[in-house]
């Protein structure tokens, strides 16, 4: 047997369990045809990025599955991977550069590339390492990243499938432009902040009756590209300027109004000002009225300029523009303006010109960057785009068919409110590093070529000129190919992709629903015809103690790798599920933290105390049943209670409920009754009864370290590899289930009566502060005196008792009488001499007053005719019983106080 140290030091073990698995390629999963498969695939980290709280929670749940599917039996099977993170890792290597006073188009793109690659091979591996401090099982020997060869050459594969089916196209779209990135980011990408703004109520004369027309705007800088005013065509107020135009104030332009349904007469003064190139909705409305798009940004961020459009112009001189390419406008003195400069300046000419009306304060929702934060300008560009509703329905079908669930079920509707409203996705971005999308241009005659490889020649001119597209896809386009590019798609002989694909639970949080989780499933069904995994188990997002967001801006941001240095990584694990519920936010509590490790305290002491007790010559396994006494029983049958409730909370996705069982187990049953119980046995002198008391401590502690194995994997493999008998590792031993065999429910019952009655004196005891050196006689009135006659050693320990005396109705004196009260029994002790009789009425009123609220609250339950008619029968009758024990609780109660006048 191994020797454990006195004090458990997670630092001393946690580092050394971990690789003693690795070596041991405990984690890795191969296809077995006697084995159902079981899989799960990593929500692949940036490359960029450092472990936070985020990634602990959502590792921490993948873990737990997967270590205990691995133990029922499953090939279970977790692949790890990172994302490549286009703009993140972009930002890092283009910040590493600027040190350097390089660009890059100094260094050009292969130089670019060269250094970007130099990055991710020495930074990139970071977060596998803190992955590993975590304790993750995953399959190492698998590990993917998005662009590998493997996964590059699937997104080549479904670039090119999707195009020649027409699901993928090039165009002049609106598209959400961050000009901090410089490149189009998708819907999904857009967080939204509310912020203090205002809403600038314009005029616009109207060129044909001179009267002044009345809208507001929040953005006045785009008026410049303003090609048309909007009215409802149904507004009686402006039935007589349908045909009319307005004259565009600062530049004295003539632009159209426009009927249209997008001007809603309910709102404001019913006019709207549409500006095609830099607003999502006044571009729809450029479309049905055929207006120009007058683009007045630059990408970076500025007014647009002499520059600027004389390249616009070069481009339509040449032929090149195509269907709604923007014009370009030279803004004259506000060119070179930053948006905010341009905006400010306006507005003052604006006020000078008699055509600001009013300032009216609002609040309102910004789309930002999700990345930099940066504030979001709606822009008309050529971009690559994806055809979403093709692709949506079967993905929405797929859920409301069952195919996938998610858990909670509530997430499911926003799910399909994504999936339902969801546009066309813009897949290209103005980056270098990612996969370049795979299109390439005739610089003769202008044909484009999608292709997986470089074309020679141009298939319509036969042209050798040809010039790859410069974007780079969405890193999301690669990710939604995850389950299934990391199985060796599109390789359809992959025996791992025949084996593990489709995967089964996806475990991520509701913030990425739409990035990714709605990619994936649409992904799946189109490219391989199968659903990627059958169950999405959502959890929350870690707050702070105050239940705020952790952010850098807050600086209440909490290192996981700074716990788990004082705590250890079990700790920070059975914190962050231990009473967790799914789909909801949870917060980080450092009490939590310090119980967990005292927990895991708790079980290094009681297992060293088993270990303590063991001869050398130690046989383990479970001793004949007529040898078992009633707490043997008693404990047995709870070991065989949690293992099954753990299995179907597990089923379920409820960790929390899981690892608070354990934790009650072990802590409560275990450590302070059981053990305690135990010791009177082990000390006897009576060699069977201490042989048997060993083999029960030690059977229980082997399941239980099992039981909380997926929860706490370094301590229990630890304690597991000191048991007598132990295997080489306990991650691939059986998981404990529910053993009809090991069920003596009448007998754990019985004990629970002698412990209910133990824990009343007790609490008696302490409340009227008795010292446990004091002990004396006591009378037990009962109708079921069995239970209390065979535990009576447990009476003499643990309730202080000299000799008992049973009865089934004590009708002897009470003077000088101390009376405890459970549902079975009522106890009477000789130890008025030793308290105060008022403090005792005290005590038992406040007894009283207790178990009639716990009556009152059983009675409202069973006087609730839709819990009765509702409730599964076995929680009805359930309430029923507690109903009646409370009833008696109580009468016992009263019966005391009575008796003490």
């Amino acid at each position: 047997m191994k020797e454990l140290a006195k004090q458990y030091d997670p630092s001393q073990v946690e580092d050394r369990i971990y690789q003693f698995w690795l070596d041991g390629g405990c984690f890795h999963t191969k296809a077995d045809p006697d084995k159902k498969p079981y899989t799960i695939v990593m929500p692949p980290p940036n490359v960029t990025g450092q472990l936070h709280m985020g990634h602990a929670v959502d590792n921490t749940m993948q873990d737990i599955l997967i270590r205990t599917k691995r133990m029922q039996g499953y090939a279970a099977l977790w692949v790890p991977g990172t994302d490549h993170a286009s703009i993140a890792t972009e930002a890092k290597v283009v910040e590493a550069m600027r040190a350097e006073g390089l660009t890059k188009e100094m260094v050009g793109r292969d130089g670019f590339l060269e250094r970007a690659w130099a990055w991710k091979t020495k930074y990139g591996n970071r977060i596998v390492s803190q992955l590993k401090k975590l304790g993750s099982s995953c399959d190492w020997e698998r590990e993917r990243f998005t662009m590998d060869e493997g996964c590059s050459e699937a997104v080549k594969e479904v670039f090119v499938r999707l195009y020649d089916k027409g699901l993928i196209y090039r165009g002049n779209r609106m598209v959400n432009w961050c000009p901090h990135c410089n490149t189009s980011i998708s819907d999904a990408e857009v967080e939204y902040e509310e912020k203090d703004g205002s809403f600038w109520h314009l005029l616009y004369p109207v060129k044909e009756t001179g009267e002044m027309l009345e809208l507001a705007t929040t953005r006045p800088e785009t008026m410049l590209g303003d090609t048309a005013v909007a009215i409802n065509g149904d507004d009686p107020r402006y039935a007589h300027l349908h045909g009319c135009h307005v004259i565009l104030p600062l530049l004295n332009k003539e632009i159209p109004i426009v009927c249209d349904e997008h001007a809603d007469m309910t709102k404001g003064t019913g006019v709207v000002k549409i500006t095609p190139a830099h607003d999502p909705n006044d571009f729809e409305v450029g479309l049905r009225h055929d207006l120009p798009i007058v683009r007045v940004f630059t990408y970076d961020g500025y007014m647009t300029g002499a520059a600027d459009k004389a390249a616009a112009d070069a481009l339509f001189a040449a032929g090149k523009n195509t269907v709604n390419e923007p014009h370009v406008l030279d803004c004259g003195k506000y060119a070179g303006m930053t948006t905010l400069e341009a905006r400010k300046a306006i507005l003052a000419d604006l006020k000078e010109g008699g055509f600001l009306k009013e300032i009216e304060p609002l609040k309102h929702e910004v789309g930002t960057c999700y990345r930099c934060h940066s504030t979001i300008e709606p822009m008309v560009s050529k971009q690559w785009f994806v055809k979403m509703e093709p692709l949506a329905k079967p993905a929405i079908e797929s859920v409301e068919k069952g195919d996938i669930k998610f858990v909670p079920e509530r997430f499911t509707k926003n799910y399909m409110n994504w999936m339902k409203n969801t546009r066309d996705w813009c897949i290209s971005r103005q980056l270098w590093w990612g996969h370049q999308i795979p299109a390439w241009y005739c610089d003769d005659c202008g044909e484009t070529v999608v292709a997986k490889s470089a074309p020679c020649t141009c298939p319509k001119c036969g042209g050798t000129r040809l010039t790859q597209d410069p974007d780079t896809l969405d890193t999301w386009f690669s990710s939604a190919l995850w389950p299934f590019s990391t199985l060796g798609w599109p390789n359809e002989e992959s025996e791992d992709l025949k084996y593990f694909y489709p995967t089964n639970t996806l475990v991520t949080g509701y913030d990425i629903i739409g990035f990714w989780v709605s990619r994936m499933i649409f992904s799946g069904l189109a490219y391989t015809g199968k659903a990627p995994f059958d169950t999405v188990c959502i959890h929350g997002i870690v707050r702070d103690s105050q239940g705020r967001k952790m952010s850098k801006s807050l600086g209440n941001g909490i290192d996981p790798l700074e716990v788990i240095a004082q705590y250890g990584a079990d700790a920070l694990r059975f914190m962050l599920v231990d009473g967790s519920t799914p789909g909801n936010d949870m917060r980080y509590s450092e009490k939590k933290v310090e119980a967990a490790r005292n927990f895991a305290n708790k079980l290094w002491n009681a297992t060293r105390f088993v270990l303590m007790n063991l001869p050398e010559d130690f046989q383990p396994g479970l001793p004949g049943e007529e040898k078992l006494d009633m707490s043997d029983k008693w404990v047995l049958t709870k070991l065989n209670q949690v293992a099954g409730a753990m299995s179907d909370n597990l089923d379920h996705y409820e960790m929390g409920l899981a690892a608070a069982k354990i934790n009650s187990f072990i802590w409560d049953v275990y450590c302070d009754w059981f053990i305690e119980i135990a010791k009177p046995r082990l000390n006897s002198g009576d060699a069977e009864q201490a042989d048997t008391a060993r083999r029960v401590l030690v059977y229980v502690l082997d399941k239980a370290l099992k039981l909380l194995h997926p929860f706490m994997p370094f301590i229990t493999e630890e304690l597991y590899q000191a048991l007598p008998g132990s295997a080489e590792t306990i991650m691939t031993q059986s998981w404990p289930t529910f053993d009809e065999a090991h069920n003596w429910a009448d007998e754990e019952e019985a004990f629970e009566k002698v412990m209910d009655y133990i824990k009343a004196v007790r609490t008696m005891r302490t409340e009227m502060n008795v010292h446990p050196a004091k002990k004396t006689s006591m009378i037990i009135e009962t109708a079921d005196p069995a239970p209390f006659q065979s535990a009576e050693v447990y009476l003499a320990k643990f309730a202080f008792a000299t000799d008992v005396t049973f009865t089934e109705k004590y009708e002897g004196s009470t003077d000088g009488m101390v009376q405890v009260s459970t549902h079975a029994a009522r106890g009477f002790i000789p130890m008025m001499e030793l308290i105060d009789r008022d403090k005792e009425l005290a005590r038992l009123n406040k007894e009283k007053a207790k178990a009639e609220k716990e009556l009152a609250m059983f009675e409202n339950q069973l006087n609730n005719p839709k819990f009765v008619e509702r409730a599964p029968a076995a929680l009805v009758e359930d309430i029923r019983n507690k109903h009646a024990k409370s009833q008696d609780k109580l009468a016992n109660i009263e019966q005391s106080i009575k008796a003490l006048g």
